[in-house]
């Protein structure tokens, strides 16, 4: 029963995906792309990600759809930036958890990064 339950899961989920991916407006897709390309070069927060795409001349809803899509843990990322941080300067706890909310990541996801990158 329980492989019966994950393969319908799994199918719906596909099914979810394909039909939101073929919804999608050009200008979506793009700044999926664009977002996507940004994370293979540095670590972004949620919100850092979408003022970035917006500053490159994506509309606020073409930003926010792509960053919804980009699938990435934004408690991995708020790691790996305050890990590129401490490899630039040195910090304090405090004062790379406040970085990271500067940057625009939540609380909870700046201390999750720094308890994980500092040591």
């Amino acid at each position: 029963m329980k492989k019966v339950l994950t393969a319908a899961i799994v199918a719906l989920t596909a099914l979810s995906l394909a039909s939101s991916a073929s919804a999608s407006t050009s200008g979506q897709r793009n700044a999926l792309s664009k977002a996507r390309d940004y994370l293979q070069i540095s670590a972004f927060s949620k919100k850092g990600l979408e003022e970035q795409l917006e500053y490159d001349g994506f509309s606020r809803s073409d930003s926010r759809w792509a960053v919804a899509r980009v699938g990435v843990s934004w408690n991995r990322q708020a790691v790996k930036k305050a890990k590129d941080y401490l490899q630039m300067s040195a910090f304090s706890r405090q004062g790379l958890i406040d970085q990271l909310e500067y940057d625009g990541f939540t609380h909870s996801q700046a201390v999750y990064g720094v308890n994980r990158a500092y040591h």
